[in-house]
C-alpha cells in the first residue's frame, strides 16, 4: 500500500493545484460547482457527458471547495482505490511482487494517457475493476448475486462516460456465460439478461425521469444521446499516424503477457487470465466506439492490459520480476515527472496572469467570452458567462457545427452582440475550426478590442483581449454570474 502511495503521489502530484492541467476537466469543475448553485447540465450548460460525471465534481466542489485542487486530490484516492483493486485481482495469478508491479502499472498508464489529474476515466476505472472483482472467480458460491451488484455497477460507470457500454457487455455476456456453464436453461438465461439490462440501465434512467420531472427532458435526450450521433468525426478518425508511438507502452505489456502465457509461465488459474483478455479487447471497443478517437482514451485500457500482461510480469517466470521492473522504469522515465512539474509551474503562472490581465474588465454584466483557451477563466475572473456553451470546443469546432442544437456560427454572432468585456483566443485550434466562425470573431477582435496579455500554455499562444472602449455596453444576455 505504501509503494501504490507513492507512486500514485508521484504520478498525480505534480499537477496538484494546476487549474489548466488538462482541458475536459475544467469543464466538469465549471458545471459540477456550477451545480451546487442550482443549475443543471444540459439546461443551463451544455455537453454530452452523462450527468453522473458532473455529479460526481458537483460532490467533490460542495464538500471541499471550488479549486482544482479539490479534484485532483479526490481524483488521487480514487486511482489509489484503483492500484488495489488491481493488486486484489492480480493476486489470483501472481505473487505479491508480481501484483504490486502491475497495479503500479495501472497507476503510471493512467498518467501516460492524460488521466493524472480528472479526466473521466479516472472515475470509471474503479466502477470497471469492482465489476472484474465480483465476476472473475465464476465458481463463487454465490456469482449470480455477485453478477446482479456488477450490473448496477457497470451502470454506475455508464453515468461517467456512456462508451464503457463496450466493457459492460463484455462483462453481462460473460456472466451470462458463467450462468450457462452452471446449467441455466434458455428461459432463465434470458430472464438473467434482462434482469441485467435493467440493472445496467437504471441509473440513466432515473436520471432520464428526474429531467422529465423538472421539464428538461428534452435536453437531456439530445445531449446526452442524439448529438453523438450528429457530430462530425474528425479526417483522423480512429487513429492518426502518430498514434503508433502513442500506443506503444500498452502495447507492448499486451504483447508481452500474451507471448509470455504461451512460452514462458502459463498463467493459472487460466479461467481468470482469460477474463483479463477478454476483458482488455472489450476495453479497445470502449476507446474505438466515438467516430474520433483521441490518444487519452486509452487510459480505459490501463486496467485491463496490466492485469492481461502478468504472465510477463510473473516473478516465478524463467525471468523472474525482470521484464516488469524494467518496463515500469521505462514507463516512469518516459512520464518526464521533473519536465511536466515545471511546464505545470510555468502553465498555472501563465494562467494566473491572465485571469488578472482580464478580472478588471468583466463583471456580472459584462462577460468574459472563452472563444479558444482555458474554461477555467470564467471561475479564476468571477466573470458571468455569456453562452450556455461554456465549452470552447463547442463554438469553435466545426466538427460541432450541427451538433449542438442550435446553429453554431449563429451563436457565435449572439454572443458577440452582447459585447463580452474581454475575449480570449489562441493561435492555432486544438481541433479542426470553424473557418466562418473564426473570420467573424478576428473581424470583431480587429474592429473592437484589443490585446491586453499573451501567455504560452499547452504548446500555443493563448491571447486576452480586452475592449477598447474603457466601458463598454452592458450585456444583453448572459447566463448567471458564477460567484467566488
Amino acid at each position: 500500500m505504501v509503494l501504490l502511495a507513492l507512486v500514485t503521489l508521484a504520478t498525480r502530484g505534480v499537477w496538484f493545484g494546476d487549474p489548466v492541467a488538462d482541458f475536459d476537466e475544467q469543464l466538469y469543475s465549471f458545471i459540477g460547482w456550477r451545480m451546487g448553485h442550482g443549475e443543471l447540465p444540459f439546461a443551463q450548460w451544455w455537453d454530452r457527458k452523462p450527468f453522473g460525471l458532473f455529479a460526481i465534481y458537483g460532490a467533490i466542489h460542495a464538500l471541499f471547495g471550488p479549486s482544482a485542487l479539490a479534484y485532483q486530490l479526490v481524483a488521487a484516492g480514487v486511482t489509489m482505490g484503483s492500484a488495489l483493486l488491481t493488486f486484489r485481482l492480480a493476486r489470483r495469478l501472481v505473487g505479491r511482487v508480481s501484483a504490486t508491479i502491475s497495479a503500479a502499472l495501472m497507476v503510471m498508464l493512467l498518467a501516460a494517457y492524460s488521466s493524472y489529474s480528472g479526466q473521466s476515466e479516472v472515475f470509471f476505472t474503479p466502477l470497471m475493476l469492482g465489476m472484474a472483482v465480483l465476476l472473475v472467480d465464476p465458481a463463487h458460491p454465490h456469482f449470480t448475486r455477485r453478477a446482479l451488484w456488477a450490473m448496477l455497477l457497470g451502470g454506475l460507470a455508464l453515468q461517467v462516460k456512456y462508451t464503457v457500454i463496450m466493457q459492460c457487455i463484455f462483462f453481462g455476456g460473460w456472466a451470462l456465460w458463467v450462468e450457462w456453464r452452471r446449467g441455466r436453461s434458455l428461459p432463465q438465461l434470458a430472464g438473467i439478461a434482462a434482469l441485467f439490462a435493467v440493472l445496467g440501465l437504471l441509473p440513466t434512467l432515473l436520471v432520464g425521469l428526474f429531467y422529465a420531472v423538472v421539464g428538461q427532458f428534452d435536453a437531456f435526450w439530445f445531449a446526452n444521446f442524439a448529438s453523438f450521433f450528429e457530430r462530425v468525426a474528425a479526417p483522423q478518425g480512429r487513429w492518426a499516424p502518430s498514434f503508433w508511438l502513442g500506443v506503444a507502452p500498452l502495447a507492448v505489456l499486451a504483447a508481452g503477457g500474451l507471448y509470455a502465457a504461451g512460452r514462458m509461465a502459463r498463467p493459472a488459474p487460466l479461467v481468470a487470465w482469460t477474463f483479463f483478455a477478454g476483458w482488455s479487447l472489450s476495453a479497445l471497443l470502449t476507446v474505438l466506439l466515438p467516430g474520433t478517437v483521441y490518444l487519452y482514451y486509452y487510459a480505459a485500457m490501463a486496467a485491463p492490459v496490466a492485469l492481461l500482461a502478468l504472465p510477463l510480469l510473473d516473478s516465478r517466470g524463467p525471468a523472474k520480476a525482470w521484464p516488469g521492473f524494467v518496463l515500469a522504469l521505462l514507463l516512469l522515465w518516459l512520464l518526464a515527472l521533473p519536465a511536466r512539474y515545471q511546464q505545470s509551474q510555468d502553465e498555472r503562472a501563465a494562467t494566473q496572469a491572465l485571469a488578472e490581465a482580464i478580472a478588471p474588465h468583466v463583471s456580472d454584466s459584462e462577460c468574459l467570452w472563452v472563444w479558444d483557451g482555458p474554461t477555467a477563466l470564467y471561475r479564476l475572473t468571477g466573470s458571468c458567462v455569456p453562452t450556455h456553451y461554456v465549452y470552447p470546443d463547442h463554438l469553435n469546432n466545426a466538427l460541432e457545427t450541427g451538433a449542438l442544437g442550435v446553429d453554431q456560427l449563429a451563436e457565435v454572432e449572439r454572443v458577440l452582440a452582447t459585447r463580452p468585456g474581454a475575449v480570449v483566443t489562441a493561435d492555432t485550434g486544438m481541433t479542426l475550426r470553424n473557418p466562418q466562425a473564426a473570420a467573424v470573431v478576428e473581424t470583431r477582435l480587429a474592429r473592437d478590442y484589443r490585446p491586453a496579455l499573451t501567455v504560452s500554455l499547452h504548446g500555443r499562444q493563448v491571447t486576452a483581449w480586452v475592449a477598447r472602449s474603457a466601458s463598454s455596453a452592458p450585456a444583453t444576455t448572459s447566463t448567471s454570474p458564477p460567484q467566488q
